[in-house]
């Protein structure tokens, strides 16, 4: 099913305007969602939405937004109050600075959007700004659903990908997480040392398309066995054993590593001589 645009307008940089459209970069239709049931006899619960001083249900048409600027005092917005905030993100995404693309902290990225060019016209401009871009990151902002985000753009493979960004002012400070104070500021060098020897075992390419929402299988498998009428038991879940000694727990997590590492070879010696006799 091909991806639907969600907004349209124009990538600007400098003098250069180029016609383009947003695509949501990610979906959740992956996610298992459930109903909400009355459990005597499983009929779905209706949300209504509902005034208390009038005592009546209320319909979407008598239904408007307000903003309490005092406890129980609200000022209502209309739509053409809404329209009548015009930014020029509404419409254009101005890059007004370009950084190295790692410079973005993970922290401050929100959602991950493609850009395309809108149009065969807007496809040559849209080609050449995506490869003067490489190993860069354009900052501006947009209007989307109803608020004006910090973006970020980069290419990304035939195209360019945008990511939403949080404020600074978003962003809580690590100072807040008072548990974080009992962490000591020094470590002995060689527990240092021997975690880094740790690490460097697991390390590898890595591709994200190996791992698994393992969670919703396994969720998965318990619904269809119960609309088959099955009964699955749960695995028992071991309680992970307390780290009371780190080095030990160290040197032991080396060794198993390197156990593993070897069973496979040895396992590669012990077909080869039933390969030879399938062949003789």
């Amino acid at each position: 099913m091909a991806a639907r645009a969600t907004w349209k307008g124009f990538l600007k940089i400098s003098l250069v305007n180029i016609p383009i459209k947003v695509f949501p970069a990610t979906e959740s239709s992956a996610t298992i969602s459930f109903n909400q049931l009355h459990a005597e006899c499983q009929t779905r619960i209706q949300q209504k939405r509902w005034c208390p001083h009038c005592n009546r249900e209320v319909p979407n048409s008598e239904i408007v937004k307000g903003y309490e600027f005092d406890k129980g005092r609200y000022v209502v917005m209309s739509d053409e109050d809404f329209d009548k905030v015009r930014p020029e993100s509404t419409r254009v995404i101005d890059l007004v600075q370009f950084a190295d693309e790692k410079s973005i902290d993970p922290m401050y990225v929100d959602r991950a959007y493609y850009l395309a060019p809108d149009g065969g016209v807007a496809a040559d401009a849209f080609a050449v700004m995506r490869e003067g871009m490489q190993g860069k990151v354009g900052i501006g902002k947009l209007a989307l659903y109803g608020r004006e985000y910090l973006v970020a753009v980069r290419p990304h493979e035939r195209g360019i990908v945008m990511y939403t960004l949080h404020h600074a002012a978003e962003i809580r400070s690590i100072d807040q997480v008072e548990d974080l104070n009992t962490v000591p500021r020094t470590v002995k060098p060689e527990e240092i040392k021997l975690a880094r020897q740790v690490i460097q075992t697991f390390e590898g390419p890595l591709n994200l398309a190996d791992y698994k929402d393992e969670y919703r299988e396994g969720l998965q498998k318990i619904i269809e066995a119960k609309i088959a009428g099955e009964q699955i038991v749960a695995p028992s879940v071991e309680a992970p054993p307390k780290v009371v000694n780190l080095m030990e727990a160290l040197k032991k997590s080396l060794d198993a590593v390197s156990t593993q590492k070897k069973k496979p070879a040895r396992a590669s010696v012990a077909e080869k001589p039933a390969a030879r006799r399938k062949r003789a």
